[in-house]
């Protein structure tokens, strides 16, 4: 067995709870908060029925919040979900896991949080010139700015962890405090009123399908409070922080959104919300006229450049852990002997991110297939929760999921439904996604045909303190 002297470099736990908390936080708000409203009226018809679709798919986001902190709270290491499947169900199930956020679910998210960006940019007058083809090269200047920001922040990320992450905490303040501002203008400037919420549009579907539909946005608003799982590997005290990060992110998110929701519906009838492109920026454009549309342009471009650098730090955390235990090209599982950072995979999605931003929008599809991935999982995680109290019924639980076993029944059944609809919804992106997933099985068998045993295997001590780690140069 190694000496302490001989261990290879690790990840160290250098965030605080309330860095962990902004990562989360600015990587879950990003521009959904003001594109969904649209969507969701159209389904529904009724400010009401969306109101309700907003607290509901905060109570299921919530249900899979508790469930994963309980899960994070006994196995606090890096690459949460793999984690948690490899030990529920083998090295192949994570392995799966591991594989869609390799091939399709990091890079292109990188790539579509950057690309979208661009296009709310170059929205500025201004900035016009980012749509354009810069002179002697086949890139457009949007391109370009996409593909530095996203070298910026992952030297940013390259460089520690900790740096990151207090760029992070400033950054998530201030638009947690852009997001209230804008709901304050639509209460404060803005002549709306109460009646605003009995009006009602005419709707192609039931009320019950079209509640389902609003559900479904509501929760592709709040996808993102599983990061707080993906990097329990480097939260200080994680059988007490974790699970405070995970619950606190999410009450901080959902009254963001139920504010939101509300200011929007106090201010424009239901026809109006139904109809418009971004919210957000009527909102602001009503209450300060040309200025308004300017700072509601910014203020979303700011929100989507902080939801990219949690992008970054939290999504190179499960190719690392994958690595680490042998079942992928060792290099990736090295963590830099003076930063403790993933930094070769922080490479790798760099150069695969800004690859998909150059040769076309493919990575938006790809993107799409991997919904089906992600409630498949989701669900998987879920019923995990119980195949370890079942099988572990003695290991020592620093947090217990509040309201076991309907908590995470509801999370499971909630999953389970979702995984149905977007079957149904979309039968040719289920089956690519699946095929996705499946293509994983030989590339796990290749790898665990070479595999041998780890010198720095993440595993499980279960019952056990923290370990001491390494203190963090950055």
């Amino acid at each position: 067995m190694p000496s302490a002297q001989n261990k290879p470099p690790d990840l160290v736990r250098a965030l605080s709870g309330v860095q962990a908390a902004a990562v989360v936080v600015g990587n879950m708000v990003g521009s959904a908060v003001f594109l969904v409203p649209a969507e969701m009226m159209r389904a529904t018809g009724s400010p009401g029925l969306v109101s309700l679709a907003w607290v509901a798919g905060a109570l299921i986001a919530a249900s899979g919040a508790l469930t994963y902190a309980e899960l994070a709270a006994v196995r606090p290491f890096a690459g949460g979900e793999y984690v948690f499947l490899r030990d529920a169900y083998g090295p192949l199930i994570g392995f799966l896991c591991a594989w869609t956020n390799l091939s399709v679910g990091a890079a292109s998210s990188i790539a579509a949080v950057a690309a979208s960006l661009i296009r709310v940019l170059a929205g500025i007058p201004s900035l016009s010139w980012l749509r354009s083809t810069l002179p002697g090269t086949w890139l457009t200047g949007g391109q370009v700015v996409a593909i530095t920001l996203i070298i910026v922040l992952t030297a940013l990320n390259y460089a520690g962890v900790r740096r990151a992450a207090g760029v992070q905490v400033i950054a998530t303040a201030i638009k947690i405090i852009l997001i209230l501002f804008a709901v304050a203008a639509g209460f404060a400037f803005v002549s709306g009123g109460l009646r605003n919420f009995a009006t009602e549009i005419p709707t192609e579907q039931s009320r019950i399908t079209g509640f389902g539909l609003a559900l479904v946005a509501t929760l592709w608003a709040y996808e993102g409070w599983s990061d707080t799982a993906q990097l329990a590997g480097e939260i200080r005290n994680p059988r007490r922080n974790v699970r405070r990060v995970m619950i606190g992110s999410m009450l901080i998110v959902s009254a963001l959104y139920i504010l939101v929701s509300t200011a929007v519906e106090y201010v424009f009838p239901a026809a109006h919300v139904a109809s418009s492109e971004h919210i957000g920026a009527d909102l602001l454009e009503s209450a300060f006229g040309p200025l308004g549309l300017l700072l509601a342009l910014a203020g979303l471009a700011f929100s989507l450049l902080v939801c990219l650098n949690s992008s970054i730090m939290a999504l190179a955390r499960v190719p690392y852990a994958v690595a680490r235990d042998g079942y992928f090209f060792r290099v990736f599982g090295r963590a830099h002997p003076r930063f403790h950072t993933p930094s070769a995979v922080l490479l790798l999605q760099a150069i695969l991110a800004s690859v998909l931003l150059v040769f076309g929008g493919s990575y938006q599809d790809l993107f799409s297939l991997v919904i089906f991935a992600s409630f498949l999982f989701y669900f998987l995680n879920g019923v995990g929760l119980f195949v370890f109290r079942f099988r572990e019924p003695n290991v020592d639980r620093p947090y217990r999921v509040w309201g076991y076993p309907v908590t995470p029944a509801l999370f499971v059944i909630a999953a389970a439904s979702l995984l149905y609809f977007s079957f149904v919804s979309s039968v040719r992106n289920s089956l690519i996604g699946a095929a996705v997933i499946l293509a994983g099985v030989p590339v796990y068998f290749v790898f665990a045909g070479l595999r041998k045993p780890p010198a720095g295997d993440i595993r499980v001590h279960l019952a056990s303190e923290d370990a001491p780690t390494p203190r963090a140069t950055s």
